[in-house]
Parts: structure tokens; sequence; C-alpha cells
């Protein structure tokens, strides 16, 4: 996916959700502003590809408690120089899964955030990312931690009562829900 196709998928994403809204109008002003907008290294941000994952049967998704953060999350990591969010969120949903054999449900953007990094102990500077999220589903549901995951788990309904339910699983939950009956 080149930065055009990029620009072409977020033009065409329309969200109900007025946060995604204007998340919208801010990923597509940084890409145009920013050659290395998919680099680690574009020091006030940069796109993230990740992924709502469900499971063979379609009844459960997958969520990691990511290690760093400390909240359930939705699997997805760092483009690294990678136009195309769809590899990338591929990517990372085997690298954090451990599942062989995932498959896209729609090259269609299914979710998006802006959100801010927090400088951590790892060094890094605070930054934005600019988290594009993709349609998967795992072929088998055998999953295995990453070192990036402090537990990886399927569920059937967001933890609600969790404290440490990352803000955009209800909102990915409901879409999903609204997808299977579409």
């Amino acid at each position: 996916m080149h930065r055009n196709n990029l620009r072409e998928k977020l033009i065409k994403y329309a969200s109900t959700y007025a946060s995604e809204i204007e998340d919208k109008a801010k990923m597509l002003a940084f890409l145009d502003a920013n050659k290395d907008c998919f680099e680690r290294s574009c020091e006030i941000g940069h796109f993230t590809g990740s992924c709502w994952i469900e499971n063979s049967d379609g009844t459960k998704f997958l969520l990691t408690l990511h290690k760093k953060i400390g909240l359930w999350l939705q699997l997805g990591g760092h483009a690294d120089g990678d136009s195309d969010l769809v590899r990338v969120a591929l990517r990372e949903a085997h690298e954090e899964s451990g599942l062989k054999s995932i498959k896209l449900l729609s090259a269609d953007i299914f979710d998006i955030s802006l959100h801010r990094y927090v400088a951590t102990c790892d060094k890094t500077s605070g930054h934005y990312h600019y988290d594009i999220r993709f349609l998967l589903k795992a072929e088998d549901d055998e999953i295995h931690i990453s070192g990036e995951s402090s537990d990886l788990k399927w569920f059937d309904e967001p933890p609600l009562n969790d404290p440490k339910l990352g803000t955009d699983v209800v909102r990915m939950f409901e879409k999903w829900k609204q997808w299977q009956k579409a």
C-alpha cells in the first residue's frame, strides 16, 4: 500500500463516531505533511497497523494485555517503513499471537485511532500513533503469548469491569457485531 492507497482508504472510510471523524482529518493532514510518516524516526508520530481478529468460528475476538502499556488492546504495531498497513497488521498479528493462519476479511479500514504514546522506561519520547486497523480471521485458534504481552486471550464480550480495558475496544466490538450482521 503506497501512501496514495492509504489516502484513498482514509477518504473512503466513513464513521459515525465523532472521535474517528476528527482523527481521520488529522491523519490525512499528517500523511500529506510528513514524508517519513511510516518510520519510527518521525519523532512527532507515525502510522501503525493493527487488527481486530476473530476466531475460526467467528464467536470470539483476540486481545493482548500489552506489557508496556498494561491495557487489553487489539494486536498491532509499528510500520517500520512499510506503507502497506494491511501487511503490517498481518505481520503483527502473526508475531504477537503465534497464530499460524490468519486471513484478511476486508481490505477496507475497520477502525482508526489517533492516540498519544507516552514516554516509558525504554527511552522513547512521547509521540502519536496514527493507528489504522483491519479486520482479520484466525483459521486456527491456538495462540501463543509473545514477549510483547503479559497475557493473550479470546473474548466473547469486552471485559467491561476490567480497569485495564483499552478505550477503543468497546467501539471495535460494536463495529464487529454490526459487521457480522451485514
